[in-house]
């Protein structure tokens, strides 16, 4: 699943190790979206342990736990689910918007990627004071909105992810299991299994489990391994924008 670029705007010269492009293109995507997951991973142990038993990024899971709610009477937890639910549609939709328009998917990666990361990036960051301000166990309305805020981050990078080329999913991952176990018990396609999203699911239990280290013996610098992994991302794409933009100038002045 490679995402389809203008080679000749990427300094590529048309003909010119193509396949070698694309496969780099293919490794990076790869690479920042194991990142990403890895940060997802950690925001959901501090959502289901310090924002009310909810996630910030298995939507679906969150429609269970508010109908075990409704079926509970349980106000508190309708209301965690219904937070979570809100704030990451909400990212969704600014990630979405922010992807330039006419270029998803079939713009290079690094330039469809930046901006809403970079919202996401100012979420993070918002929800890290508070998350601060409150010693890592927020309470009541302070709870809900960095609930909220979290959602609204997670919501903001599965968009974003889309957008760039990856193919799939930086958050939600049961789709990605249900494919890699249904390729491995079907004749002829294990051959074609690509460890891609092997790499999703280990990422993200990774992340987990460094989140879970984490709120157990230092919860106030849970935020760093999400805040990392973005900064991280980001750094990546603009650096490989600027690669390519050098090369591209260095095409049209010897060609």
């Amino acid at each position: 699943m490679v995402p389809a670029t203008e080679r000749e705007d990427d300094g590529e010269r048309p003909g010119d190790a193509g396949g070698q492009h694309d496969q780099r293109d293919a490794t990076a995507i790869t690479a920042l979206a194991v990142v990403l997951t890895i940060g997802t991973g950690a925001t959901d142990v501090a959502s289901f342990t310090r924002l009310g038993d909810v996630f910030t990024s298995v939507m679906t899971g969150n429609l269970v736990l508010l109908g075990l709610a409704i079926g509970e009477l349980s106000g508190a937890l309708a209301t965690h689910a219904v937070v979570a639910f809100a704030g990451y549609m909400t990212g969704v939709a600014i990630g979405a918007r922010l992807v330039p328009a006419g270029q998803a998917p079939g713009a290079p990666w690094h330039r469809a990627l930046p901006a809403g990361l970079l919202v996401e990036l100012v979420l993070l960051a918002g929800f890290t004071v508070g998350w601060e301000l409150t010693g890592g166990a927020p309470s009541g309305a302070a709870q809900l909105v960095l609930l909220a805020v979290l959602a609204a981050a997670m919501g903001t990078q599965s968009a974003a992810a889309l957008g760039f080329g990856a193919r799939v999913s930086t958050t939600y991952l049961t789709g990605t299991l249900t494919g890699v176990v249904a390729a491995w018990v079907t004749p002829g396609r294990r051959e074609r299994l690509q460890g891609r999203e092997m790499l999703l699911i280990l990422a993200l239990a990774a992340g987990a489990a460094a989140g879970g280290a984490v709120i157990a013996n230092a919860p106030a610098a849970l935020p760093a391994i999400p805040l990392a992994a973005l900064v991280l991302v980001i750094g990546a794409a603009l650096t490989w924008e600027r690669r390519s933009a050098t090369r591209s100038r260095w095409f049209r002045r010897n060609r």
